[in-house]
């Protein structure tokens, strides 16, 4: 799945457009660290460094969170690495999971019958201003809240 390209304009690089922002989901994270499955551990790492070198990625408070949960608990990393690995995550912009997003989350779960879990991600993603939400956990291919849900481990 081709990350959208950034544009070189005088001595900074620019993006191309607000739309070229895409929000990654925990489980993106998660495989990057998991050894147990190669191919999407490698295509997790892929779509982590396009995303950081363009400066368009995107990711929430809810993303660290569960990333520090699932590394410890189900790949048995130690708690100071995995602290060590969400301090690499700085390079993303992150989003502070506010009320307001927590109620918009509620209003898309009811409405898409989706778990309120995954409708946090997708209003954080859309309050950022993401075109996209890369993610294993979500029908590839909807629009929801205006952001396209892409499943780049299959």
């Amino acid at each position: 799945m081709p990350i959208p390209a950034i544009r070189r304009e005088g001595i900074g690089l620019v993006r191309s457009s607000m739309s070229d922002r895409a929000f990654l989901d925990t489980n993106i994270f998660v495989y990057a660290q998991d050894a147990g499955s190669p191919d999407k551990q490698r295509r997790s790492r892929e779509i982590i460094a396009r995303l950081a070198d363009s400066g368009d990625g995107v990711i929430s408070t809810q993303v660290i969170q569960e990333f520090f949960v699932a590394a410890t608990r189900k790949l048995g990393v130690e708690p100071i690495a995995a602290k060590g690995v969400l301090k690499a995550f700085s390079v993303f912009d992150v989003v502070q999971v506010s009320a307001a997003l927590i109620y918009e989350a509620i209003d898309c779960s009811i409405l898409n019958q989706l778990s309120f879990w995954d409708s946090l991600i997708l209003a954080t993603a859309a309050s950022a201003g993401c075109s996209t939400v890369f993610s294993e956990d979500l029908v590839a291919g909807q629009i929801i809240l205006g952001v396209r849900v892409l499943n780049p481990l299959v």
